[in-house]
This record gives C-alpha cells, sequence and structure tokens, in this order.
C-alpha cells in the first residue's frame, strides 16, 4: 500500500494498480487477491467459503429482521445498526448444533441471545426507560404484550435535552426467514408530557397469527417529542429515540 502524492487524485485500477480515498488520505496497491475460480472449488478454501456462506446468511436474516420493523426503524436506528446486527447474528449462528458447519443459521442456534438488542446505540432503552416492565408472548393466542407501572416521565425516564412530549412504542412480529416476508402489528400511546405527573400502569397490546410457527419477535420503545405551537416534532430527527428487542420467540 503506498500513498498518492501531488496534486491530482486519482480513484479507479490503472495498470494493475487500485487508486482509492480513505480517511487517512488517497491511497494505491497493486491488485491482487484469489482467483474466483479457485476459492469456489479448492479444498484448501473450505473453510472460507463456509465463513462466506454463514456470513452471508447472516447479512440476510438481519435484512429481513430490519424489514419487518422498517417503520419503527425510520425514527430510531444508527449509523451502525446493520454491523451490530450482524455480527450478533454471526455470534447466534455458532450455537447451532443442529446443521452442518457452513450451513448453520440463527433460528437453529440460541435465538434468545438476540434479546436485549438495541436498535440505537445513541439511545439505549436500558438506558432511557427505569422502570421493570414484562414483555409477553402468547404464541397459541397470538397475543403480545408489554405491561408498564405506574411512573413519573421525569423521574423514571431519561430525556434528551428540548424534550417535552414522548411517546411509548410496541412492535411484534413474525418473521419468516426462509421466505423473506412478515407480519408486523403496531401500536403506541398518544404524545404524553415528559414532566413530573404520575401515569398510570399502562398495556400495549398487539396480535398476531394464533398458533403460528414462524419466530415471533417483540419490540419496545420510546420516542422523544418537542411541542411547538400545538405541533409536535419528534427531537432531532429521532437520533436519541429507544427501541430493543424485549422478548421473542423461536417456534
Amino acid at each position: 500500500m503506498a500513498s498518492q502524492d501531488g496534486i491530482f487524485k486519482i480513484k479507479g485500477t490503472l495498470g494493475g494498480v487500485t487508486f482509492y480515498k480513505t480517511k487517512d488520505g488517497h491511497l494505491a496497491r497493486e491488485k491482487g487477491g484469489i482467483d474466483k475460480k479457485r476459492m469456489a472449488k479448492d479444498p484448501a478454501f473450505k473453510r472460507t467459503r463456509e465463513n462466506g456462506s454463514e456470513f452471508g446468511r447472516a447479512g440476510t436474516y438481519g435484512k429481513y429482521l430490519r424489514s419487518a420493523f422498517r417503520p419503527m426503524l425510520n425514527n430510531t436506528s444508527d449509523k451502525r445498526v446493520v454491523s451490530r446486527l450482524v455480527k450478533d447474528l454471526m455470534t447466534i449462528i455458532k450455537t447451532d448444533t443442529v446443521n452442518a458447519r457452513g450451513e448453520r443459521t440463527p433460528v437453529e442456534g440460541n435465538f434468545e441471545l438476540l434479546r436485549g438488542f438495541e436498535f440505537n446505540s445513541n439511545g439505549l432503552l436500558s438506558n432511557t426507560l427505569y422502570v421493570p416492565y414484562n414483555a409477553s408472548i402468547d404464541r397459541a393466542s397470538g397475543a403480545a404484550s408489554i405491561e408498564l407501572p405506574e411512573l413519573v416521565p421525569e423521574q423514571m425516564i431519561s430525556a434528551p435535552a428540548g424534550t417535552t412530549h414522548f411517546k411509548i412504542v410496541a412492535g411484534a412480529s413474525e418473521v419468516d426467514f426462509q421466505a423473506g416476508n412478515s407480519l408486523t402489528a403496531y401500536t403506541g400511546t398518544a404524545e404524553i408530557p415528559w414532566d413530573n405527573t404520575s401515569l398510570a400502569p399502562l398495556t400495549l397490546d398487539l396480535a398476531l397469527t394464533a398458533a403460528s410457527s414462524l419466530p415471533l419477535v417483540l419490540l419496545l420503545g420510546v420516542e422523544f417529542y418537542q411541542e411547538i405551537n400545538g405541533v409536535f416534532y419528534m427531537l432531532n430527527n429521532g437520533s436519541y429515540n429507544a427501541l430493543a428487542v424485549v422478548n421473542l420467540s423461536k417456534q
């Protein structure tokens, strides 16, 4: 690897040398790598192919999970949520004791490890909502619910500067990771003043397909708003909103 010097910087490949820009400046390197045909067939790269297959599967599962909750993630996620989710799914894949290496899946592994995954590292639910809650899934009836006790918002919900109101939101989805589709239900409160007024116990109910055989995932989140002249604006475009996996059922 070499750095580029001079007034004019080059991007692209020229004469077997690739020119590119990084945070460290404009660099250049000789084109290299292993031939694709060799990578696909050579026994020496069997482990590489297996790792690549499982990494791709983790990426696909992550994509389908994010798609299932897309409306919620539009308001709540960070720039690294994709890579963080894939990393966790790769960890789960390695717990699959059913399939051979290279064919392992997150659902055949300890899918429960996904519980607690935070979609926004800038607004963690664990550092936002300071009350115990009960998040339940009844696979037989398809009912999912989140129960919160009486709380005082200013004391039990950590809000960013400028917050005047907040919402408690929830989503439940049955995700078909094979077909790549999902059925998702959403619910949430109206905008609630963020003040010292005690809020009565709250239950958020969601309905999925009864006796579904698909993996079920339940999310809980908090969204922050600022009221200006009777209009509610999401604070900082949702950059501090919290959203996390609070329960799931593999089968």
